[in-house]
């Protein structure tokens, strides 16, 4: 804009630039308007530095974008004073609050705007301090500090979603299945933009631990990631370093022993001590304990006699190791058991509780170990890379069944665990899982020689499922009869991948005869291209019949949710359309009552 123009045009040139344009017949130019919105945008800065008329501004700024407003601010073009205008139309946005902390006069003011963001974008403000910092070119003036005031008070900000937790600490909605999987506790309830902002400060670690308001929730958040955090950074230095050579594999130790000894309060976790449902929240309550100490091994050494009071307080409080109501077939139900005994191995010093996690690892429902039918590129490949991939302790581990097996060697790490113990659910184990330790397990040598002790005869292999392929199954007398004895294995009624390999390996057989198709879920075997043999049995069985066809096309609504029926029981349920109309409506109640699968 000239710099030419009397200030006496500018309330008329401000309003032609505001307004729509308008065809030569009073309709809509659109051509015109997107020449106004462009003379509108260069003009912007300057007509808002000779204005100072607030209405003429507020009409200036309700046309200007939030990059653009952003940018005028860092100018001092806008200020606080246009903030009222501003947010007639808009909600506070993190760029407008830094950009007006750009300037020392305006640092309360936009301190003051900070309750009027959302949660999540507070940590913002100063993340995004420098918007242009990574095009920013080498000559360019530096971006003065984030002023200490408005870093303060953003800490605070973020920090108060936890201390606030703290202090009312009731489970809130999601809390119990967040707990299942999150290792980070108190970044889940609310600090995570809290430890951003502490990663940015640690010279001041040791001041935050001791703060009257703040001071359990740092001591939480540093507990929960500094040492996490300076791992994750060292690798993330190593992987991206071109000379990583000279690097250090481990960091150094992110809190000091003094700190962590401030620390050491919120160990573990005395606010949820009192909380409603213990079963739940004793067993959530000593992982996130475990995962404190798997981050930062040295407060096992600082704080063992308490960890380990700690762990049976838990136990007994919840009866973690009660057992009366024990589920075989829930496999959700399996994992939390394996958690708790891991977590009892790695805190406990009580060796009743000890063994009765021993005795919980054998009395959960066994592996199933399955070797697939030869493959002579994947024969090939596997022998080349794992020469033992067919033997039963690389079987179970490539099918990650191992899990329980690994856990009960790990409690044979605890000096506390009663050796009998031990040994006597090892003759509980699959054999497979014998072979594992055996050969894999990485625990103590007396756990290795029980288990060989135990061990059956390599060459025998029991518990394990061999797939063989069609010209191994003609040299067999009864080459149906093996197929049978695949379906009729505990892999083939697991829920696992095991069980469709059986199916796929007795599909494929050219040995198999429509009784064994019709053991197989219809799923499996009229989604794909399933053999020959199955549409001569839809044959057979519908025939000429229009009314079957039409209740078989109604069945075939195999949701991810529901039980996989088998094909004879589907064919011979098109005997009666009602019977399908029934089973259909059945399968169909067990979602959540709109059709949509409860996945």
């Amino acid at each position: 804009m000239s710099e030419a123009l009397p200030g006496e045009a500018l309330r008329t040139v401000i309003g032609a630039l505001c307004s729509p344009a308008a065809g030569p017949g009073g309709g809509f130019d659109a051509q015109g308007e997107r020449w106004r919105e462009k003379a509108l945008q260069e003009a912007l800065p300057a007509l808002l530095a000779r204005t100072s008329a607030r209405r003429l501004r507020a009409q200036l700024l309700l046309h200007a974008d939030e990059k653009t407003l952003a940018a005028l601010a860092v100018d001092g073009t806008v200020t606080t004073g246009d903030v009222p205008a501003i947010l007639r139309h808009r909600k506070v946005w993190p760029g407008l609050v830094a950009a007006l902390a750009r300037h020392g006069g305006q640092v309360d003011a936009a301190i003051e705007l900070l309750p009027r963001l959302s949660d999540h974008e507070v940590e913002h403000v100063v993340r995004d301090w420098d918007p242009d910092r990574f095009a920013r070119k080498a000559d360019a003036v530096p971006v003065p500090p984030v002023p200490q005031k408005l870093f303060d008070a953003v800490l605070e900000a973020c920090l108060t979603p936890l201390a606030a937790y703290l202090l009312h600490p009731e489970p809130e909605d999601g809390w119990e299945s967040m707990s299942t999987h999150g290792h980070d506790w108190s970044l889940e309830l609310g600090g995570r933009d809290g430890w951003a902002m502490l990663a940015r400060c640690p010279e001041r670690w040791q001041e935050l631990v001791a703060h009257p308001v703040f001071g359990a929730a740092v001591q939480h958040l540093l507990l929960d990631r500094a040492e996490t955090q300076a791992r994750e950074d060292a690798q993330l230095l190593t992987a991206t370093s071109i000379d990583s050579q000279g690097l250090a594999t481990e960091p150094g130790a992110a809190l000091s022993e003094d700190l962590l000894r401030a620390c050491l309060p919120a160990l573990c976790l005395p606010e949820l001590a009192e909380l409603p449902n213990p079963q739940i929240t004793a067993r959530r309550t000593l992982h996130h304990i475990a995962s404190r100490v798997r981050a930062n091994s040295r407060v096992a050494i600082l704080a063992g006699e308490q960890l380990r009071a700690v762990a049976d307080e838990l136990v007994a409080r919840g009866r973690l190791l009660d057992g009366s109501e024990w589920q075989l077939d829930d496999h959700e139900f399996h994992r939390r058991h394996l958690r708790l005994v891991e977590d009892l191995a790695l805190l406990s010093a009580n060796p009743d509780h000890l063994a009765a996690a021993c005795d919980h690892l054998a009395r959960m429902a066994p592996p199933v170990v399955v070797s697939p039918a030869p493959s002579p590129r994947r024969t090939r490949v596997l022998s080349s890379i794992d020469p033992d991939h067919d033997r039963p302790a690389r079987l179970l581990e490539r099918h990650f069944e191992h899990h329980r097996v690994q856990a009960l060697a790990t409690l044979a790490t605890n000096p506390y665990t009663p050796r009998g113990a031990v040994t006597g659910a090892l003759t509980r184990l699959h054999p497979a899982e014998v072979a594992w330790i055996a050969e894999r397990s990485k625990g103590p040598d007396w756990l290795r020689t029980a288990a060989a002790a135990v061990a059956p005869p390599e060459e025998t292999h029991p518990g394990v499922v061999r797939l063989l392929d069609d010209e191994t199954l003609a040299g067999h007398p009864d080459p149906a009869a093996v197929l049978q004895s695949w379906l009729d294995s505990p892999a083939a009624k697991d829920d696992g991948l095991s069980r469709s390999e059986i199916y796929r390996a007795v599909i494929a057989s050219a040995h198999h005869t429509p009784e064994h198709l019709r053991q197989i879920p219809a799923a499996e075997l009229l989604t794909g291209n399933g053999p020959a043999d199955v549409l001569t049995l839809l044959l057979e069985r519908c025939g000429r019949s229009s009314e079957r066809w039409k209740a078989l096309a109604a069945a075939m609504t195999f949701g991810q949710d529901e039980e996989k029926v088998p094909l004879g029981q589907l064919l011979d349920s098109l005997d009666d359309s009602t019977s399908v109309d029934a089973s259909l409506s059945g399968r169909r109640r067990e979602r959540d009552g709109t059709g949509r699968s409860n996945l």
